[in-house]
């Protein structure tokens, strides 16, 4: 399916569907990162994540961010990263169960709209309106049918999301089969992990090229000029996570609101109080 001239992304570094798996194998693999160097820019990062968060609250900004990517290639982690250390009043997750039985009536993305961002808000998808063009069709919940539909159509909504005023940055992680294999057996083995780990992971972590060929034809058809596709290299998470802060930061026109000085108050007297008679029942203090 050929691109649509000039309605599509033209820049060769930003068109992921260019590229798939051959981007994460062909660029030149860096040094592992160490932790400290790792942990000390991640910490100079959300100084300047909670430095935009006021911009985006002081100038009523509207931030959508998507994330989508096979199990395993890392969203939850990077999504952790972004919001450790920021307001949930201000970044709020989104990430939808299966949908219901009046949901699946409806017009398939309207489930999606009433969690679109208003003035002052940054809202993230943990996978999107994009299921229908990747989980749902690879897993048979959708026909080939419906699906080409929705990749025709999802470039219109996208430029009304973003003509009313939205930033939206879609990302898509990629990650490798043999670095896929090597954490879904830690969901396996790690009891931490198990939770992560459902039948339906199990089954579609056996239809990789499937998983391929649909993302392919997504990319072909919704990187466009006004939402393009970013893809994030992710079997390195740390570097990943580290990418996708500085990326938000780079896309997201923000300042640095300034801030009055701030000192804190003295403490009332003691004056009447007294120290209860009564005990309360304590944790045990086993560390």
């Amino acid at each position: 399916m050929g691109k649509k001239s000039n309605d599509k992304s033209n820049d060769t570094q930003n068109n992921p569907a260019q590229s798939g798996e051959t981007a994460a194998k062909s660029a030149a693999k860096p040094g592992k990162l160490k932790r400290k160097d790792y942990e000390a820019e991640l910490v100079r990062l959300h100084g300047e994540l909670v430095a935009l968060q006021e911009w985006v609250k002081h100038a009523g900004l509207k931030v959508c961010i998507l994330f989508e990517g096979r199990d395993g290639a890392g969203k939850g982690g990077s999504i952790k990263a972004i919001t450790e250390r920021v307001s949930p009043r201000t970044f709020r997750v989104i990430a939808l169960p299966a949908p219901s039985d009046r949901e699946k009536s409806q017009m398939y993305i309207q489930r999606y709209l009433p969690h679109l961002p208003a003035a002052g808000e940054v809202v993230i998808f943990d996978r999107s309106w994009y299921n229908r063009a990747g989980v749902e069709r690879v897993m048979g919940f959708c026909t080939d049918e419906q699906a080409r539909r929705f990749l025709a159509a999802v470039p219109a909504v996208e430029k009304a999301i973003v003509e009313s005023g939205v930033i939206l940055i879609k990302f898509w992680l990629e990650v490798s089969e043999d670095e896929q294999t090597r954490r879904m057996e830690g969901r396996i083995n790690d009891p931490r992990k198990t939770w992560k780990l459902s039948p339906m992971d199990l089954e579609s972590y056996k239809r990789w090229y499937d998983y391929s060929a649909a993302r392919d034809e997504m990319f072909e058809n919704s990187d466009t000029a006004w939402a393009p596709w970013f893809m994030v290299p992710s079997d390195d998470k740390k570097r990943a996570r580290l990418n996708i802060i500085r990326h938000i930061l780079k896309t997201v026109p923000y300042e640095h609101v300034k801030r009055d000085r701030i000192e804190l108050p003295k403490r009332q007297k003691r004056g009447k109080y007294e120290e209860p008679r009564y005990q309360v029942k304590q944790v045990e203090q086993a560390y």
